[in-house]
């Protein structure tokens, strides 16, 4: 007579030789970002991996590695095109240096407000930056939110144009964001998003120019005196996962994955939305928070920007003012 433990080895042996008998296996992917654990990148993350672990019945198991834990943003995007990287949450900006039609959405002044961004990136816009970013090795599963773009410095608060002559603004090393400071006066530096705190202590830099969250939470209020809403540039933040990664997958994970990044890009910007305000007023109890009252000569002063890379991307631009 066969032992209990013979038999249960002989059974499993065999559903192992037999074509799909046995049950099919996890999956992890890891999910790297820049933001800080509190950060709405990181939230909205945590949001994104209990939905898809949920849909999938915990066959889609998502670690999230906030604070460039996986590495700072070129590396992940890098990294996602290469097959080493699952998923990336990064910035508009960030990605141009990789699919570089991506440049459009860092046009100056380009995106009225929130509603015009939800509508143009989840509609026909955001589908053409898609299959650009297809082409180059990475899949899109949603265009999450950043917000508009400000600028904080050691200085002088921004109050109209020539305020910002002269200052040594750090950027990120994106192409349209360099000429619109360019043609602003300012003399951008290109740096990575690590390198902000210490650049801004040592006073490397005069300021920089982020959403508010990021001076919150990153606490650069500590090494700036003030903080300008200046509004001139809007930050799209793009859910990126590798290719080679997600054509591994089976269908069915392809659908969750996608249906979820999609259906989470509304959460983001409801985010960053309902949390501004109050970010704002914390901002204001630790530095200078002034507003610039009339927008109209730094729109003026970007309209170069926006003939230099109008023409080649026209079709573009034309489907993202459509959709105001």
């Amino acid at each position: 007579m066969k032992s209990p433990f013979r038999f249960c080895c002989a059974l499993s042996l065999a559903l192992l030789l037999v074509p799909g008998a046995a049950l099919a296996a996890k999956i992890t992917l890891k999910l790297g970002h820049t933001g800080s654990p509190n950060h709405h990148y990181n939230l909205t993350c945590e949001q994104f991996k209990k939905a898809v672990e949920q849909r999938s019945n915990g066959d889609i198991e998502i670690k999230v590695f906030p604070s460039d834990q996986l590495g700072n943003q070129r590396q992940l995007v890098e990294g996602a095109q290469l097959g080493t990287v699952d998923m990336v949450l990064t910035s508009d900006s960030q990605i141009s240096a990789f699919v570089d039609s991506f440049g459009v959405l860092n046009l100056p002044y380009l995106f009225t407000d929130v509603n015009h961004v939800a509508k143009a990136m989840d509609g026909a816009a955001g589908a053409a930056f898609s299959a650009d970013a297809s082409q180059k090795g990475l899949v899109v599963l949603g265009y999450w939110e950043n917000g508009f773009r400000h600028v904080s410095n050691s200085k002088r608060p921004i109050r109209t144009l020539e305020d910002l002559k002269g200052l040594k603004l750090r950027t990120p090393n994106a192409f349209v964001t360099l000429e619109a400071f360019k043609e602003l006066g300012a003399l951008p530096t290109p740096m990575g998003f690590g390198e902000i705190y210490s650049a801004l202590q040592l006073g490397t830099v005069d300021g920089q120019e982020n959403p508010i969250a990021h001076i919150l939470t990153q606490k650069w209020y500590e090494v700036q005196k003030y903080f300008s809403l200046t509004y001139h540039q809007h930050n799209v933040e793009p859910l990126l996962m590798s290719k080679i990664v997600f054509d591994g997958l089976k269908p069915e994970y392809q659908r969750i994955l996608i249906e979820e990044g999609k259906a989470h890009a509304p959460v983001s910007r409801k985010m960053v939305t309902d949390d501004e305000a109050g970010q704002l007023q914390k901002l204001s109890e630790l530095i200078a928070v002034n507003k610039v009252d009339d927008l109209k000569p730094f729109q003026d002063a970007c309209k170069p920007v926006h003939a230099k890379f109008g023409e080649k991307y026209a079709d573009k631009i034309k489907l993202i003012r459509d959709a105001q």
